[in-house]
């Protein structure tokens, strides 16, 4: 009885911390299997949610007995940013009715209380020194395993479980094709590479702390995961997070190793440089010079980004191009700043202008009850084809401009409609392409402002009690912060603090480190130290 009474008093200390550890391996490792789809979304009920029920039944227990640990400030905080977005989802499904569907705006609200939760949880369980480099070398474990995965992915053909589309997020096991960008154990290439911008100044800080080669080796491995992500939002969330922090530590000389070794890597996936490459592309589209009309070919596979049609409006063709038979002419000399007509050179892309013009006819005969023949409609491709001229035009990808066109402008729309609260969670559909667009646009000043509260603040806290660190500890803690820097920027582009995996995982390392700060500073006692 003694022994079982003894037990009981250890697994009542202890078992915050045991199921934090779990939800270190489960959460970055385990697929995002659905165990149930939610009607009307491809969002789904899966592991992680009844893990996360869990330990915060466990920890709610807890702190009503009195067992945990409470930075009462930050609980302030992040109660004020949950109630702003329960407000948001409130006033957008029952009083501006811009959220479509009730559970999804409720659900969509409920999961960022998920994702923030373990920041307490984490905090409450770090008691010492000790516990934080636990913590710390758990999570540099599975950064080591997720890289070897996504190695494996690439070149070796182990299997991938996505939530990239609908069809996908029904857990289909996936094999990936040679030009598919990894995503190792995570839904999607994204939220895999905002991981990786994370964790990547971490690994340096601590092989600047330490001087062991291991932890060098774990920055090859995750940087060389992150350039098989071809993300280049990210890629370039990298070099703002890595470059500085080396700069600001003052090791120039790693920093041009570093710089070297990206430089080796990058060719490793050619996704990546030529999705870099293609950002602007030289394209030849097709204008028509009396009705404005714009046909812009694109080469339909899946290994190439192909151009969007973004700036396309600004187009100004001179007087020579309204000729029809322009449309096979040289380039004509025009005044400066305008577009010149130029010579199709590639016959699929002729191909590919009257593909897209055959679909219109076929669609506009469908519409009126037309029927004709397939010689009839091919002399119309023809004959309309002839009335376009062929223009050379920079225009950016199709990825960048949607965000312009479309994702956006329709977040600053929802934003104009309602700017204390947007138009409520889950309004602007499964995603928006940056988080601050999306903040804006569904959650409105007052949960945008909330939410920024919380980084700052804590960043503002962290950055202070890092000079009063030892120096050594002060390269871990920079590594977290210019980490913390590269996944805010990132965020400009992505909705990463939407994507779960990454989620997750961002609070449960600030946590970590923000509640380590008591037991890592040199001169202030614990007691006086306002965290």
């Amino acid at each position: 009885m003694k022994k079982l009474k003894t037990l009981l008093q250890w697994l009542d200390k202890h078992l915050l911390t045991i199921l934090v550890i779990g939800f270190i391996f489960i959460i970055p490792l385990y697929p995002k299997l659905p165990f149930k789809m939610i009607n009307y979304t491809y969002i789904a009920i899966r592991l992680e949610d009844f893990y996360m029920v869990l330990i915060s039944l466990v920890y709610a227990i807890q702190f009503l007995r009195k067992k945990v640990r409470v930075p009462w400030m930050m609980l302030l905080m992040f109660v004020a940013y949950w109630a702003a977005v329960f407000g948001s989802y409130y006033n957008g499904y029952f009083v501006q009715e811009t959220i479509a569907i009730n559970h999804l705006g409720f659900l969509h609200s409920l999961r960022r209380i998920e994702y923030m939760m373990i920041f307490f949880i984490a905090y409450t369980t770090i008691r010492s020194k000790k516990d934080f480099y636990t913590y710390l070398n758990l999570i540099l474990i599975v950064l080591f395993i997720v890289g070897i995965y996504g190695f494996g992915q690439r070149f070796i053909g182990w299997p991938a479980v996505q939530t990239m589309n609908p069809e996908f997020a029904k857990g289909y096991i996936l094999v990936l094709d040679s030009w598919a960008r990894i995503s190792s154990t995570f839904a999607g290439h994204y939220d895999l590479a905002a991981y990786l911008v994370l964790l990547t100044p971490i690994v340096l800080g601590c092989y600047i702390a330490t001087k062991k080669k291991i932890y060098f080796a774990l920055f090859v491995v995750a940087l060389g995961t992150l350039i098989l992500t071809a993300s280049r939002a990210s890629y370039l969330a990298y070099f703002v997070a890595v470059i500085p922090f080396l700069l600001w530590v003052r090791k120039f000389k790693l920093l041009i190793i570093v710089l070297v070794l990206t430089a080796i890597l990058t060719p490793l996936s050619k996704n990546l440089t030529d999705r870099i490459t293609r950002t602007f592309q030289q394209t030849q589209i097709f204008v028509d010079p009396f009705s404005g009309d714009i046909i812009i070919p694109r080469i339909r596979r899946a290994d190439i980004l192909p151009p969007g049609n973004y700036g396309t409006n600004k187009i100004v063709l001179p007087r020579a191009a309204s000729s029809p038979s322009s449309a096979s002419s040289s380039a004509v000399a025009t005044p400066a700043g305008k577009i010149v007509p130029t010579k199709v050179i590639d016959s699929g892309t002729i191909a590919e202008a009257k593909a897209l013009i055959r679909e219109t006819v076929v669609e506009d005969a469908q519409r009126t009850g037309k029927i004709l023949t397939p010689e009839e409609i091919n002399a119309l491709v023809d004959s309309i084809f002839k009335s376009y001229v062929p223009v050379t035009k920079t225009l950016l990808d199709i990825s960048v401009s949607t965000r312009f066109q479309v994702a956006w402008p329709r977040a600053l729309a929802a934003f104009l409609t309602n700017i204390w609260l947007g138009t409520g969670p889950s309004s602007l559909g499964e995603a928006t392409d940056g988080d601050y667009f999306r903040w804006i646009g569904e959650l409105g000043i007052l949960g945008t402002t909330t939410f920024l509260a919380i980084l700052g603040v804590i960043f503002i806290n962290v950055w202070k009690a890092t000079q009063l660190m030892a120096r050594k500890i002060q390269y871990i803690y920079y590594g977290f912060l210019f980490g913390f820097a590269g996944v805010f920027f990132n965020a400009g582009y992505i909705d990463i603090f939407e994507a779960s995996k990454l989620a997750y995982t961002f609070w449960l390392i600030v946590g970590v480190f923000y509640a380590a700060i008591p037991y890592m500073i040199r001169k202030t006692p614990v007691d006086k130290l306002k965290i």
